[in-house]
C-alpha cells in the first residue's frame, strides 16, 4: 500500500495538532513534516510524535516548495488555519499542483472556489467536516428545496457557542440560516449570537469544562407569529474526534477523484457522504 504524503497546515493550532497527530495513527496516511503556519509564529518547528514537523511561515512558502516538489503529484493538504489565510493558502496550494481540504471557515469563498476551478487541482471545501452535521446540513436544504416558505412569518433565534479562539461566526450555522430564509424566516447571519466567553459556557450553557477549549454547540429555535408554537434544533459537539474523522474520509475521496482523472473541481463533504465510506486499500495492494 502506498501511503498517500498528507501535509496538515495550521500547526500549532489546536486543530491542526489534533489532525497531525491522528495522521500519524493512519496506515495508509504519511505525515509530511512541514506544515504553513501565520506570520506571528515565532517557533520553526513542533514535534508530532516522532515527526518533527517545520514551521513554514509565508515568507518561507518557496523553501517548502521546492522540498516537497517530488511530492507535488500524490501530496494532499488539510488546511485547518485562520480565516485570513484561506485565500492565500488556496492560491499556494493551486500554483504548486497541490490538492486540498480546506476546513478553515471565512475568506472569500467565491474567489476560493474561482481558484480551484481555475487551476488543475480539485479540493474538498466543507465549513463543517463533521459528517453527521452535514447530513442534518442537507436534511435542510431538502426541505427548503421541497417546501419553500414553509416556516412564513416565524421568528428564528439562533445561538452558537466555540472554544474563545475561534474568529468568526460558526459556517454550519450560516449554511442552515440560509435554508431557513429560503423556508421563508427573515433572518440574516448577522443576528446569530455568538459565545466565546468560556466562563458563560460553562456556567450559562453547562459546556463540560473538559471541552471549552475545542466543541461546538448550536440552537435553533423557531416560534410561530402568535407565539403558540416553537421549534427547536440542536447539535451539540463536544471535542473534535467527529471533524478528524470526517476530514479523513475527505482526504481518501479526493485521493480516489485524483487517480480517476482531471482537476479544477470544488466537492463539498455532500459529494463525501453520497459516495460512502471510502475504503482503505489492503496492505498487500497499491492505493
Amino acid at each position: 500500500m502506498t501511503a498517500i504524503p498528507i501535509m496538515v497546515n495550521g500547526l500549532p493550532g489546536n486543530v491542526a495538532r489534533l489532525m497531525a497527530q491522528a495522521v500519524l495513527t493512519q496506515d495508509d496516511f504519511r505525515l509530511l513534516p512541514y506544515s504553513l503556519t501565520g506570520p506571528e509564529i515565532d517557533a520553526d518547528q513542533i514535534p508530532v510524535g516522532d515527526t518533527i514537523v517545520q514551521l513554514i511561515r509565508p515568507d518561507q512558502r518557496s523553501t517548502v516548495a521546492s522540498a516537497l516538489a517530488s511530492e507535488s503529484q500524490s501530496l494532499i493538504c488539510i488546511d485547518f488555519t485562520h480565516p485570513t489565510a484561506v485565500n492565500s493558502n488556496a492560491d499556494f496550494y493551486c500554483r504548486h499542483g497541490w490538492w486540498f481540504v480546506m476546513g478553515t471557515t471565512g475568506g472569500d469563498r467565491e474567489t476560493l472556489a474561482t481558484s480551484v476551478t481555475g487551476s488543475s487541482v480539485s479540493a474538498v471545501i466543507a465549513p463543517n467536516m463533521a459528517k453527521q452535521i452535514v447530513g442534518l446540513q442537507a436534511m435542510f436544504e431538502y426541505a427548503a428545496t421541497t417546501f419553500p416558505g414553509l416556516f412564513d412569518g416565524y421568528r428564528l433565534e439562533v445561538r452558537e457557542s466555540h472554544q474563545q479562539g475561534k474568529a468568526d461566526t460558526s459556517g454550519t450555522a450560516r449554511a442552515i440560516v440560509a435554508a431557513f430564509n429560503r423556508l421563508g424566516v427573515a433572518f440574516h447571519p448577522d443576528q446569530i449570537q455568538m459565545e466565546r466567553d468560556p466562563s458563560r459556557q460553562e456556567h450559562v450553557w453547562g459546556i463540560p469544562a473538559a471541552h471549552l477549549g475545542g466543541h461546538g454547540w448550536h440552537t435553533y429555535t423557531l416560534t410561530a407569529p402568535d407565539g403558540n408554537a416553537t421549534l427547536e434544533w440542536r447539535h451539540n459537539i463536544n471535542g473534535r474526534d467527529i471533524y478528524i474523522h470526517g476530514t479523513f474520509d475527505a482526504v481518501r475521496f479526493l485521493n480516489r477523484q485524483r487517480f480517476a482523472g482531471g482537476g479544477g473541481s470544488v466537492f463539498s463533504m455532500i459529494d463525501v457522504l453520497r459516495e460512502g465510506p471510502v475504503p482503505r486499500p489492503p496492505a498487500d495492494q497499491p492505493s
